[in-house]
């Protein structure tokens, strides 16, 4: 059985949700269909919950009320049986009228993470009435209901396999089975979520836990491209991808997959592969186990980066040095996305800005910070380190005149990754497309 995964764009109008509908159905086979919030559904969920932490419920009840009838409006259109828009009509109501609860009373994190559910509840509701209207024999499943996280906020893959798996025995006679991406119960039964990005998350942990035949990433675009096509001309996409150049190009900035979705597929060995609502016909991108020696795959890049470098103070050891620099980046949880080290100087470069200050005036103890924050990551991908193909020369000599301020290399065969100032960013993602793609 396959699985299905169709982002906020794919189900952001009545046409979108209807195509999304007809795209399931068309092959006759069995799937299994997560489903993201209505495009900009979640992002004014975050909005409103900002206003109730800061205790402005006018605000806050004025957003409900808009996202109220931009629902409303949208199943008025979506159904053509009165039947169904009452139906439908009536849980929206519900919905909301739960959204309002919230004004009334305390609001804290459990609060917030039962708000920002709602959006995937909303959507898979109004394509589960969609497809019964049409007389498809679909079964939601809630996600709330199978999708869990251990106490370390990590899926629980052998619960999430044991529950669904009973979930699909109990409900064998179903053709589509629908299901919230994003949202999950953690350790102690709450409401959570996977984080933003999540339902890519979701579909991946089950096409792991189905040994699905595939695992379908749906999106308004043909597949991974090999460059950025809002800023590079001429992209096109990558056909072929291995799960590791995947993972390296989504977690360098490919907003077309998260990152976290490779690692489930990539433990069961089940492919994934990115297609085109719009153009369903398309290849699309496979990610797979195989791999294409030798070539360049694509490039990507990540921006909003904070670098700090760092020149350790005389006197101070070597060893000593760095483990005080990366010891002060541990005790403020902040990830490093690159790092670079010498015996007396170390670069790093982060994503994570808000604990930026408390890190530097910890360092700066044992040395002299620098620090710059508007700074980009752009991430070469593909085989890096093919013998007799010295791609790292080729890479470096596109970008001439262009102050690099590190190059990792090594960590990963699979990536090239380059430190550079932003505005340098829409210059060197053509130049290194002309040289090596």
């Amino acid at each position: 059985m396959k699985v299905m995964k169709f982002g906020g764009t794919s189900v952001g109008s009545p046409e979108r949700m209807r195509d999304v509908a007809a795209l399931i159905t068309r092959s006759g086979e069995k799937a299994f269909v997560v489903l993201s919030a209505m495009s900009g559904t979640t992002n004014l969920l975050v909005e409103i919950c900002g206003f109730l932490y800061r205790k402005d419920v006018p605000r806050a009840e004025e957003l409900i009320g808009v996202l109220s009838e931009r629902y409303h409006t949208h199943v008025q259109k979506l159904y053509e049986s009165e039947t169904w828009k009452m139906r439908t009509t009536a849980f929206i109501d519900k919905t909301f009228d739960y959204l309002r609860s919230f004004t009334t009373d305390i609001f804290t994190g459990y609060e917030e993470r039962c708000i920002l559910a709602q959006g995937e509840l909303i959507s898979t509701t109004m394509l589960a009435n969609l497809l019964a209207e049409r007389g498809v024999k679909a079964r939601l499943l809630p996600a709330l209901d199978f999708m869990r996280t251990d106490k370390y906020g990590e899926p629980d893959q052998p619960c999430i396999k044991e529950k669904l798996t009973t979930l699909l025995a109990a409900n064998d006679d179903c053709q589509i089975y629908i299901t919230q991406g994003f949202i999950c119960r953690n350790a102690f039964g709450e409401v959570d979520n996977l984080g933003r990005g999540g339902s890519d998350y979701t579909a991946s942990l089950i096409g792991a836990a189905l040994d699905s035949g595939e695992v379908q990433i749906w999106t308004d675009i043909d597949g991974m491209h090999n460059n950025d096509p809002r800023i590079v001309e001429n992209t096109s996409p990558v056909r072929r991808l291995s799960y590791e150049e995947a993972a390296e190009l989504a977690f360098f900035g490919a907003k077309i997959l998260h990152p976290t979705c490779i690692e489930p597929a990539r433990d069961c060995g089940v492919p994934v592969r990115l297609l085109n609502t719009m153009e369903p016909d398309a290849e699309g991108t496979l990610i797979s186990g195989e791999s294409c020696q030798g070539g360049i795959k694509a490039i990507a890049a990540k921006d909003s980066i904070t670098a700090i470098t760092i020149h350790a103070s005389k006197g101070v050891l070597v060893s000593s040095f760095q483990k005080h620099v990366f010891d002060a980046f541990e005790h403020y949880q902040t990830a490093i996305d690159v790092a670079g080290t010498s015996q007396a100087n170390t670069i790093i470069a982060f994503t994570d800005n808000r604990h930026t200050d408390d890190i530097v005036e910890e360092i700066e103890s044992v040395g002299v910070v620098e620090v710059e924050s508007d700074c980009c990551i752009v991430c070469v991908v593909g085989d890096i380190l093919c013998q007799g193909v010295s791609h790292g020369s080729t890479i470096l000599n596109a970008l001439k005149g262009i102050p690099v301020k590190m190059v990792s290399l090594g960590a990963s065969k699979y990536s090239l990754s380059l430190l550079i100032s932003m505005k340098y960013k829409k210059e060197v993602l053509q130049r290194l497309s002309d040289a090596i793609l």
